[in-house]
């Protein structure tokens, strides 16, 4: 297991024994000799499983991709499928220094539960998370990810890459550091684009770099900590280039961003004049062409949405949208009052490793899995009731049936336009959504800003040809610093990945928690309490019917559970239940949430004669550990007048 350990070992007793008598210098065959007398390369090389026919199962499969995912109680560690065919790059993390935040943090006691930093990264198609390791001011990261550079099918992405076609692969490694508190909260603390490419004109192809983080949002100038980071080639190079050619080569491709950007900003400028010239009023709409990322970068806003497929984790665009509803929702946050809405649109990665993140993200990501979908999707910004700016998705039906999303709830609503020029006695449709006003709409290939002489919804014409209703910016604008690849700063989408969560494991975790908080609830209060356990099974029904409801819009199952609840509750008894949603799992504060509805307090403090009491808990898990939490308690009693 712990080879980097015994390694360093050995290595420390061979250089006492060696070295003591004539200081003479050791090769590095002398240590390989010294690994070798006591085993240790044997062991690794066991340890090792090389792929090398990979027609051995009959047909071509891929071999097995070499992530791994590390729960929180890590399991047995999967062995890494090693293709001597393929380049990799061994990027070690060797622990990190100066996080000053955490200067004054006590050592954690054994078992003490503690809050931890995760790393999680991305790189051409592959995510890997680090073991969680205590806060601290120099926290333990010791890990290890291979990250395969041809992350291609077989074909070309086959063939051993040299190190000059590996310096025009220029997507960085990404690199997301999560803290978790005691609690579970997440919070982000820092997002950064490694270079790694400097590995390729390193002596022996090795290189050590000391990475410093710098801090997100209103902080994205502040420094966070350093990690120790170490990158090698495998198999080693047989040639590294020269460092003038890497550095060269990242000075032009800088250029080349800084003069795509300068152009597509030039042009926004004069679209942006252009659109005002129309009405003055168009300067007080909601029309958003720029926004700053976690590390307060300036980004076309085109930049943030991407056909994103799922593979098979989610199957309907429906399924897509209550996904996206059940990752937090939270604002980013401020330091010091004044109301202001600190903007902040995270990268994918960052709102995945963090489960949570504002209403633009969460807009972002729909849009992003519903072009994925093959449906014509965009964002709308604009505003809900009372003026607060806010974001959301819209289709376009191939009939022009307009569809809003709301990514927070999963709700849809069917977009009717009212007419303004209608008799006054003339029936309008009466919107049900929650939109006061649109400024502009984008996807990944367009944007339009709002040119109708009203920017309210209701009065809204979705003729996205009509160039006096919506003013367009230019396709060929918008692919020169938005498409895939285009510029060095936008960074690559990760995939999504399946939830690590076991949902009946965790939905009696949470029962037996919930149960014995009812328990002692109780007690305070003088009570008894008696469970039946045949009620609390009946109520799964009605938890699973609820969730296909939000899922799919329909309902259905409601007749058997009315009929099981009548059959389980005798003449002259009252049933009472009470169902809620929560999209997190921690049993304390589901319960506290609870006991401040007066409906769900009543059945917890039910008294009367022949008291029984029940509660459900049903966890649908979805991906990247998102999951929706249905609770029902329910108490049946003799009614006694």
């Amino acid at each position: 297991m712990d080879v980097h350990g015994r390694i360093r070992e050995v290595l420390a007793e061979t250089i006492r024994e060696e070295l003591a008598p004539e200081h003479q210098q050791l090769s590095t065959e002398d240590l390989i000799r010294a690994l070798r007398q006591r085993g240790i390369i044997d062991d690794v090389m066991k340890e090792l499983k090389f792929v090398t026919d990979v027609n051995e199962t009959g047909r071509t499969s891929a071999p097995k991709p070499s992530t791994h995912f590390v729960d929180r109680e890590p399991p047995v560690l999967k062995k890494t499928n090693i293709d001597p065919t393929r380049r990799y790059l061994y990027l070690q993390v060797l622990g990190g220094k100066a996080f000053l935040e955490h200067l004054q943090e006590p050592e954690p006691l054994p078992g003490q539960i503690c809050s931890t930093f995760t790393l999680c990264l991305h790189f051409r198609n592959q995510r890997f998370r680090s073991k969680p390791v205590p806060c601290a001011c120099e926290p333990d990261f010791q890990d290890g990810f291979l990250l395969e550079i041809h992350k291609d099918s077989l074909g070309d992405g086959s063939k051993m890459v040299d190190a000059t076609t590996m310096l025009s692969i220029c997507d960085p490694v990404h690199m997301v550091l999560i803290k978790t508190d005691t609690f579970g909260e997440t919070t982000l603390v820092a997002s950064y684009f490694l270079e790694w490419r400097s590995v390729l004109a390193a002596e022996n192809g090795i290189t050590n770099v000391a990475v410093e983080l710098l801090g997100v949002g209103t902080e994205s100038k502040v420094s966070v900590g350093v990690l120790n980071i170490r990158l090698e080639m495998y198999p080693p190079l047989n040639k590294t280039l020269s460092s003038e050619i890497t550095s060269t080569q990242f000075t032009l491709e800088r250029q080349k961003t800084a003069e795509k950007e300068r152009l597509f900003l030039v042009y926004a400028k004069q679209w942006w004049r252009e659109y005002l010239q129309i009405r003055p009023t168009h300067n007080a709409r909601l029309v958003k062409i720029f926004a700053q990322d976690e590390n307060g970068a300036n980004r076309p806003v085109c930049s943030f949405v991407r056909p994103l497929r799922a593979g098979r984790l989610l199957d309907t665009p429906r399924q897509a949208a209550r996904f996206v509803s059940v990752l937090g929702h939270e604002r980013a946050p401020v330091i010091g009052g004044g109301g202001g809405k600190q903007e902040q649109w995270c990268t994918l990665l960052a709102f995945l490793c963090r489960n949570k993140g504002d209403c633009e993200d969460h807009a972002n990501l729909l849009c992003s899995l519903l072009l994925g979908f093959g449906l014509e999707a965009f964002v709308c910004v604009g505003t809900k009731a009372k003026g607060v700016p806010h974001t959301w998705v819209m289709t376009c039906g191939s009939d022009g049936t307009i569809t809003f999303w709301e990514s927070l709830t999963g709700h849809r609503y069917i977009h009717r336009p009212i007419n303004p020029d209608d008799p006054p006695l003339a029936e309008q449709p009466k919107p049900l959504y929650p939109y006061r006003t649109i400024g502009c709409i984008f996807n990944h290939e367009k944007f339009f800003g709002n040119c109708q002489p009203s920017d309210a919804v209701e009065v809204c014409v979705f003729d996205l040809h009509d160039e006096s209703k919506w003013k367009p910016m230019s396709g060929e604008a918008i692919k020169s610093v938005c498409a895939p690849g285009a510029t060095s700063s936008v960074p690559p989408f990760p995939p999504l990945c399946a939830s690590t969560i076991d949902a009946a494991v965790t939905s009696n975790e949470m029962e037996v928690q919930l149960r014995i908080l009812v328990s002692e609830h109780r007690k305070d209060l003088g009570l008894s309490t008696v469970w039946d356990d045949q009620l609390s099974y009946l109520l799964s029904q009605a938890l699973a019917a609820y969730e296909l409801e939000r899922t799919t819009g329909v309902s259905a199952g409601n007749e058997e559970f009315q009929d099981a609840v009548r059959r389980a509750v005798p003449d002259g008894h009252t049933f009472k239940g009470f169902p809620i949603h929560f999209v997190h799992r921690n049993a304390r504060r589901v319960f506290a949430t609870c006991l401040r509805s007066p409906f769900c307090e009543e059945i917890i403090c039910c008294r009367g004669d022949q008291v029984r009491l029940a509660v459900r808990v049903r966890v649908f898990a979805y991906p990247e550990s998102a999951c929706a939490v249905w609770i029902m308690f329910a108490c049946k009693y003799r009614s006694v007048l």
